[in-house]
């Protein structure tokens, strides 16, 4: 997969999840948080999703290209993201055109897939959110964050993190924050959560 595709392909959800579904559901219901659903992700108040390579509602189905400021009037929605609640936003500009590569998004969308399994298989009394200011899936338990990311600045391609709130030493804890493990390192939902397990007994 090429770096600059899947990280055009990351912003454009991104932005998508950010000022689509979850800044018109924030205005409507008073809530940000995202879930993972077949083949992407949605609102847990919005009537809308998002499933490969289309956004989709009530209304119809739209192709996620164009602009966010586009695709919201398609869908009938107040685009924008949710105001006053955080400051490390997807900088996407509602006039900005969106990059949507297929392969990409199967790759993004499919981790997240595979990833809200490995959650629920680890923590099963958990109910895994999808933030939209970070773009990440997680859980936290006694003070550890365990997530699963599409990627960001620090590291270009998917990967899961354990992030314990005080940090720790040894061989495990491998980043700044806490531990990461690429998501081709971990090919199945059982692979996800005994990464997670792991970082349990080492936190």
């Amino acid at each position: 997969m090429d770096e600059q595709v899947l990280v055009a392909t990351r912003r454009a959800l991104h932005g998508v999840a950010e000022s689509v579904i979850a800044g018109p559901q924030y205005r409507a219901h008073g809530t940000i948080r995202l879930t993972v659903s077949d083949g992407g992700f949605a609102g847990v108040a919005s009537p809308l999703r998002v499933q490969g390579t289309e956004l989709v509602g009530p209304a119809g189905r739209w192709p996620l290209r164009g602009t966010l400021g586009e695709l919201g009037a398609a869908a009938g929605v107040d685009t924008g993201p949710p105001e006053g609640l955080y400051s490390d936003t997807s900088g996407v500009a509602l006039d900005e055109p969106l990059a949507v590569d297929p392969a990409a998004a199967e790759l993004i969308l499919g981790w997240f897939g595979r990833g809200d399994a490995g959650l629920r298989a680890f923590l099963p009394e958990a109910t895994p959110v999808l933030w939209p200011e970070h773009f990440d899936l997680g859980i936290d338990l006694d003070e550890v964050n365990y997530g699963i990311s599409p990627g960001d600045a620090g590291h270009a391609f998917p990967y899961a993190y354990v992030g314990p709130w005080t940090p720790r030493e040894g061989e495990f804890w491998n980043a700044p924050f806490g531990a990461v493990r690429p998501a081709s390192d971990l090919p199945d939902a059982a692979a996800v959560a005994a990464f997670f397990a792991e970082g349990r007994s080492q936190a």
